[in-house]
Parts: C-alpha cells; structure tokens; sequence
C-alpha cells in the first residue's frame, strides 16, 4: 500500500510551509506533484502556500509558473482573489508582465492588494508608463490607493520625461495624506534626486516629520549622483548630529559620493559596519579607484568570503596603473577561485595594456575573451582593437573589425580612433567612407578623430569638409570638437582660420584655450599667445602644465628671457605645478639662446628629474648659435651616452665645429654619423596631393 495515499492535505501544506521557513531540499512544485500522485485535490490554502513557497525559491521559471495557472483555474480556486493575486506576484518576480496583465484582467474580482501587484511589477520591471496608466485606471475604477501603492508608482517617475507625472503623484499624496508615511516621502524624495531636481528634494527632506535612516540615505544620495560632494557630506555629518545609526547603505552612499575612503572606512570600523560585505565591496572599489591599490588589497585579504567585485576592481586599478604584473597575479587568483571576469572588468584589465611590451600577455586576453564568450560582447571587441591600436598592430585591428557581425557606431568609431593613433589618417578616412556607406552618422568622436588625422598629414581641403559637415548639420562647436577643429587649423598651417572657429565657441574649454596659446606660440605669435593666456584667467580658468608649455614655447621662441623666468616662476610657486622634462627643455634652450650658460646649467641641476636628451639638446643648440665650443663638446658627451643614435647631436655638433673651422673635427662627427647609420640628410614632409582627390568625392554630407 502507498503510504501516500494515507496522508491527507495538512501533511503537504506543512512540508510547504517549512520549505518556506526554512527553505528545505524539497522544491515547492516536487511536493504538490506529490500531492497531485496522492490523489488529493488542493484547496486554496493549497495553491496559497504553494504560490509563497514558489516566490521564496529563485530558480523558478514561467513554464512552472504556467503550470500552477493551468492547475488553479482546474481546481477553480482562481475565483479565490488572494490566490491570483499570489500568483501575480509570481508572474511579475520573473519579469512575465504579460502573463500577469492577463491574468489581472481575467480576475473576476480585484482589490486594492492586486492593483498593487500590478503596478508594482510594471515599475519593477521598467514598464513606467504603463504603471502610470494602471495607476490611472484604478482611481477611475473606483479604488482607493494606500501607500504602499504610491510606494510602488513613484519609482517609475524617476526620470527627465515622467517628471510632471512624478509631482502629480505627489500632489495627490498630499492631497490623501498619504505622504505623511515616511515610506511615501522616501520615494517621492528618491524621485526627485532622480530628475535632478534637487530643490524640491532639499523641501520634502525638510518638511518631513518622521526622517528614517532610509530618508538621509537618500538624501545623501541624491547629493553624490548629481555631483554635490560637498552637501553630501553635510548631510551625512547632520545626521550624525541627530544620533541616527547608519547602517551600510549609507556607507555605501557616502563612498559613492566621493568621500575620503580612510575617514569613511574608520567610520565603518568603528560602528561595526565593516563587517558588512557591500561596505568591504564599496571600500575596495573606492581604493581602487584612487589607486591605492595597497589598501584595496589588504582590505580584500581580511575579508574570508571572496568577492569578485571587490577582485576585478583591484584588478582594474593595477592595469590602469601599468602594473601587469600584479595585474596578472590577481588575475590567477580569480581563475584558482573558479571566478569569471565579466565584460567591464575585462575591458578595464585591456585598457592597461599600453605598450607594445605587452603583446604576449594582451594576445593571451584575447585568447581568455575568446574561450569565455566575452568577445561576444561589444565593448570587449573594441577594446580590443584599441589594444591592437595601442601595440601598432593596426592589422589584427583591422581583422577584429572586420570580423565583427555587427558593427555600431561604437566600433566604428574605435577602428576610426586606433588608425589615427597609429599614424594611419588615409586608412582612419578611408573607413570613414566605408563608414557612411553602411548608413552610419558621425558623432563627435567621429569627426574629433578625423579631424586628428588630418592634423597628422596636414590634410586642410579634407578638414575644411568637416568643419563644413558639422555647420550644415548644426553640431555645437564646443569642447573636445572645437579643440579638434582649431588644433587641426594650427598644424595645417590655417591660424586664421583657428582663430575664427575659437571665436565661434561660447566658453571655450581650457583645451581650446591651450591649443590657441600653442598654435600661436608655433606660429611665432607670442604677444597673442600672452594675451590669450590672460584671457584664460579672466574666464575663471586654472592654467595647467600643458598651457605652461604653450606659453614657455611662445618665450623661447620670442627669445623673451624676462617672461619666461616669470611664468616658470608662476608655474612652479603660485600654482605648484612641478615642470616636467618638456618645461625644463623650454626654460634651457631659452636661456641657451641669450647666452645664459651658467644659468641654464644651474636650471638642469635643480631638476626634479634626470634631464633628457632634449633638455641638454636644447643647451646645445643655444651653444651652436653663440659658437661656445667647449660647453658644447661636454654636452655633446651627455648626449652621446643618453643616445648615440640621436641624428640632432651630430648635425649640431657638425654645424658648431664648421663654424670653427674646425674641418678635421667636422670630418670626423660625419664618420660617426655614418657608423651610427645616419646620414644627417633624411626627413619627411607632408603635402597634400592629389591621390585624395577620392577622398573628397566619396565624402557625403
């Protein structure tokens, strides 16, 4: 005899409701199969704790979830409401919004608890609008909201387009009373931190009666997503003041708003909430990102569950620090702990592979992305041939990308960029065309990496056509485009043509600034490269190294002595920028070409740096044009143990002891130069020609 037959319903419905106190080995759908073989017939109390148990496990599918429908409607317990609206709830937890909307609409009775369910699932599962409706068509029905109602709308205003549905919302809270519940007013409060309207955030936190550690969570929140640092911390200090406990959201919150990791992780430490896994996860991942990847490390260690979060953010910050190799080591550990990394972190880990010595290890990613199916992916395959780009390889870039299936402007785009940075710019504006032949539209990363690769050969007809394409398509002119613009006017030799689009822009960036100082200061406009840095200052702009640079060029070049000591002087102490080698090769060759030796030489010996071959280079020179022979011959020496490759020191010293007399001297630079594989002749200009006459016809506006 089957002992199953003896056992009646109350035996099921306590294995059920144990599966969901304890959540035993035995799946909720096993055990009613089991009673289904009994020969028993399930009730409502049945399809009830087998419809909870169901939502408690998280392997469940929509095919089992159609099989506890088709068996509820025929036992016809569906005309039970509590039942369907038990499995809606289910329905809506695996994302099946349509099953659950007909299954809603067949219900022969609703009430509020269902309409709920509803709205909740569509707000969940990114259904906004159709939250709104639903919400809508329940007042018209008749129905009255509670907050929990409001508690599941709200979250779907929580955007740009919904913002007027989101404070309709809100009137009626007030209006019902309903935003009195600290619930409510958390919502409304997060909505609003959503749509950036932080004023109406900063009210509702205000006016609240009841502020739950939930209310300045979010609020604290809503200061770090919309970059306010500062109020963040404002915040999370009054509340300190108010002897609320936190809990590890708002560690969580804090750290998301750019707070000190160390003061925060003291914090953590000494309220006990360190302990918790997102705050271990959050504090590595704050370390990481300010590179210190130490702290990351021994904060990971301490931890005995481990977190592939926390492991591929260490491992990110090691690759965008250039530091492979504990990269690398990191990385085995993962695959020790049967880890996978996910596409994000593996582009991170290719975006440190920066120098062709890094080939071997870069190839062996690709094999790893290959075999783990994360080449599938996008944003790993540009990656990729952003990598291939960076080892000159421009070749197995090309293959990756022409291997692709699909190829979004994305990918476009990266081969486009790759093949610029390559020196490729004919093969960059051949993809172009191809580019505009699959009916893709250029964005301004598009037209900012063309127009770099015209810089590169001096291509003006091809850029003109550019600036052209963006007027007729009325693209703003403005940041990274506009500096592109005028950086390609300048090198092209066009500085009025810069000028002009640099007068077009509105508040020019301080890379648009930079690049006219530079192009002024290239083209032997000095005053106008000064007058443009004083411009600078008077927009509320802080000059940085490069603009440093621009304007130590424009003195050297103007052999202006005087300006240059002041603005190294301006650099260094009033805005504490440390010079770097190129700093330091303006400042002696400027000195070099008045003739100021001993100071140039006191200027190397108070070098932060070991100088380069340009820096005693540009001593030479200035030797060369005042004919100093015996300085120039001992830093001849310096050079030739730097680089004895380097064709400039031989050519220079050629000229220096011509210019002597000195011809056995002459004679004898020239044979080193010969040994050393040099000639002192070769060189390279650029033209345009009229092989890219193609070019220009194929280009479509």
């Amino acid at each position: 005899m089957n002992l199953s037959k003896s056992i009646g319903l109350p035996f099921f419905h306590a294995l059920l409701k144990s599966h969901l106190e304890i959540k035993t080995s035995n799946p909720p759908l096993l055990v009613f199969r089991q009673l289904l073989q009994s020969k028993l017939k399930p009730d409502d109390l049945t399809f009830s704790l087998l419809l909870k148990a169901f939502a408690f496990d998280s392997l469940n599918t929509k095919v089992e979830a159609n099989q506890i429908h088709t068996h509820l409607i025929k036992s016809g317990v569906h005309q039970f409401v509590y039942v369907c609206t038990a499995l809606l709830n289910s329905y809506v937890k695996l994302g099946c919004m349509k099953n659950a909307r007909l299954l809603f609409d067949d219900m022969p009775d609703r009430d509020v608890v269902a309409w709920n369910a509803l709205i909740c699932g569509y707000s969940r599962n990114g259904y906004d609008f159709d939250a709104l409706c639903l919400f809508v068509e329940m007042l018209r029905e008749g129905f009255s909201p509670q907050s929990s109602t409001l508690v599941g709308l709200v979250p779907s205003c929580g955007q740009h387009a919904l913002v007027f549905q989101g404070r309709s919302a809100h009137g009626f809270g007030i209006k019902t009373g309903l935003d009195r519940d600290s619930q409510v007013g958390n919502v409304f409060l997060s909505m609003y931190a959503k749509c950036g309207d932080l004023e109406a955030a900063e009210i509702l936190f205000e006016e609240m009666v009841e502020k739950t550690v939930v209310s300045w969570n979010t609020m604290i929140g809503a200061y770090g997503q919309n970059g306010l640092f500062d109020e963040a911390m404002y915040v999370f200090k009054q509340m300190q003041e108010k002897y609320v406990e936190a809990n590890s959201i708002t560690i969580v919150s804090i750290l998301s708003a750019n707070a000190n990791p160390e003061i925060i992780h003291c914090f953590a430490i000494k309220t006990g909430i360190v302990c918790d896994d997102s705050v271990v996860t959050s504090l590595a991942c704050v370390y990481s990102k300010y590179g210190d990847t130490d702290s990351a490390e021994l904060l990971y260690r301490s931890t005995p569950i481990d977190n592939i979060v926390s492991l591929t953010a260490i491992i990110s910050s090691y690759a965008e620090k250039g530091d492979m190799d504990l990269a690398m080591t990191c990385f085995a550990r993962m695959k020790q702990l049967n880890m996978k990394l996910d596409a994000v972190a593996m582009v991170s880990i290719l975006g440190g592979f920066k120098s062709p010595d890094h080939t071997d290890i870069g190839r062996a990613f690709h094999g790893y992305g290959v075999t783990s199916g994360l080449c599938i992916h996008t944003l790993v395959t540009n990656a990729l041939i952003s990598m291939y780009s960076r080892f000159d390889d421009t070749e197995a870039a090309l293959s990756l990308f022409y291997e692709m299936q699909e190829k979004p402007l994305i990918s476009w785009n990266s081969i486009i960029s790759g093949c610029v940075q390559a020196g490729r710019a004919s093969d960059a504006m051949e993809l172009f065309c191809q580019m505009k032949m699959y009916g893709h539209t250029p964005d301004f990363i598009t037209i900012a990496s063309l127009l770099s690769g015209c810089s590169q050969i001096g291509y003006l007809q091809f850029g003109k056509k550019l600036h052209t394409y963006i007027l007729r398509n009325k693209l703003e002119v403005e940041d990274f485009v506009g500096t592109a613009l005028i950086d390609m006017y300048i090198k092209c030799g066009s500085i009025e043509l810069a000028e002009r689009v640099f007068r077009s822009i509105k508040e020019p960036c301080l890379a648009s600034w930079n690049t006219m100082i530079t192009g002024y200061s290239l083209c032997g406009f000095e005053r106008k490269a000064f007058t443009h840095y004083s411009g600078l200052l008077e927009q509320g702009l802080k000059p940085d190294k490069i603009t440093f640079l621009g304007v130590l060029a424009a003195c050297t070049h103007g052999g202006l002595v005087h300006e240059g000591r002041r603005y190294f002087q301006l650099m260094t102490e009033e805005y504490m920028i440390t010079p770097n080698l190129q700093h330091y090769a303006c400042m002696v060759g400027l000195l070099g070409r008045a003739a100021l030796f001993e100071e140039a030489l006191v200027v190397i010996k108070n070098m932060q740096v070991e100088p380069d071959c340009a820096v005693w280079g540009a001593l030479l020179s200035g030797c060369c044009i005042h004919q100093e022979v015996k300085l120039g011959e001992y830093l001849a020496k310096k050079l030739y143990l730097l680089d004895y490759r380097h064709g400039g020191l031989y050519v220079m010293m050629s000229n220096l002891y011509a210019s002597q007399g000195m011809w056995d001297d002459v004679a004898k630079v020239r044979e080193m130069m010969r040994e050393t594989g040099g000639d002192g002749c070769s060189g390279v200009s650029s033209v345009e020609v009229t092989s890219f006459e193609e070019m220009d016809n194929k280009f479509i506006s």
